[in-house]
């Protein structure tokens, strides 16, 4: 019976090198591995053409590479472009290259499926499966990079983690990958271009300031209205607005970064001036800025985009509290890839 082979990304740079060591072959093989699954991306043992036949056959029988495939390519009017990622086990997700005048930014996900069960999301309506591991975040960056400086002839400059999934759900795995994608070791990319966006898992939000990371906070607020907000995403009752704000009082405390909330505005559920006034209370408490979102149909009747008058009030409203407000314009809706319509709809 043939014996199960490891991913082999799944090991540390010292276990690569005991692994040589312990076959009689000299650590730097290690460092040599190291560099061709993590700087050059590499798809299969094969091509690590600096390793002789013997130690590419030794690692041949001992590991594999579990690489993402894209399985689908969409592209919108505007320039976004969607994938659906085949992982190793057949299981899909979706991640998406968003390109501006002046920036190419990365939204990738997290999880198969989602963990919660936002009514507005279409993710959240997919049974969550499993976690994904570092690596299989790392790729979808490297994969998105590549077509960035394919189609729109630069590398990618933003990543974040808003596809599918809550990032928070599987913390330990997505700092991993965030790990390797600001490492000189990995893609090298400032940690100040990439955004985590949490819908307030407070106790991973505490456990993640301890250690300082250098990344950005989106925090999917919704509503500063208790009720409004339980309604809207019933897995907050776990996790109260006081209980929110002081975690990330904390992680304020703890890194000086400011947070983002994201708010989209619906007709007849948030926009009312108590919405607002209750928004711009809850901003004046940590130092934050605000995200307006367009909203994008699932084909949901109860939920509908607000007027223009309305989130003219919000903006209006926060300015006036200099509380920084950018109103967030959606991309890629003719595909299904804007916010919260990631599910997998083609497949």
């Amino acid at each position: 019976m043939e014996k199960a082979r490891r991913d082999i990304r799944a090991l540390s740079l010292d276990e690569l090198r005991h692994f040589f060591t312990s076959h009689s072959a000299p650590a730097f093989k290690g460092d040599q591995v190291y560099e061709w699954l993590w700087r050059k991306g590499a798809h299969n043992f094969l091509g690590m053409t600096n390793l002789s036949k013997s130690h590419r056959s030794l690692l041949e029988e001992y590991f594999v590479i579990h690489h993402i495939a894209v399985d689908q390519l969409q592209r919108s009017d505007d320039g976004t472009i969607k994938n659906a990622i085949r992982l190793h086990d057949g299981y899909l997700v979706e991640s998406v290259l968003i390109p501006t005048d002046t920036r190419s930014t990365a939204c990738v996900s997290s999880q198969v499926g989602c963990s919660l069960d936002c009514h507005f999301c279409a993710t959240a309506k997919l049974k969550r499966m499993r976690n994904l591991n570092p690596d299989e975040i790392y790729d979808q960056v490297v994969e998105i990079d590549k077509q960035s400086q394919l189609y729109y002839n630069r590398p990618l400059t933003n990543i974040v983690f808003m596809g599918m999934g809550e990032p928070l759900m599987n913390y330990k795995n997505t700092l991993a990958a965030i790990d390797k994608i600001t490492s000189p070791d990995g893609l090298g990319m400032s940690p100040k271009r990439i955004t985590v966006s949490t819908s307030g898992i407070t106790k991973i939000i505490r456990e993640i300031s301890e250690q300082n990371p250098k990344f950005k906070l989106a925090v999917s607020l919704h509503s500063a209205i208790e009720e409004t907000r339980n309604r809207l995403m019933p897995f907050t009752k776990s996790f109260p607005l006081d209980q929110l704000l002081e975690a990330l009082k904390y992680w304020y405390d703890k890194t000086k970064s400011k947070i983002t909330f994201e708010v989209v505005v619906w007709k007849g559920i948030n926009d009312k001036q108590a919405d607002i006034d209750a928004l711009v209370f809850y901003c004046k408490q940590v130092p934050s800025k605000v995200n307006l979102i367009e909203y994008n149909a699932i084909g949901d009747d109860q939920f509908v985009q607000a007027t223009p008058m309305a989130i003219s009030a919000y903006t209006t409203a926060l300015k006036d509290n200099r509380i920084s407000v950018t109103v967030r314009r959606s991309r890629g809706k003719d595909i299904d890839a804007a916010c919260g319509q990631l599910a997998n709809k083609n497949h």
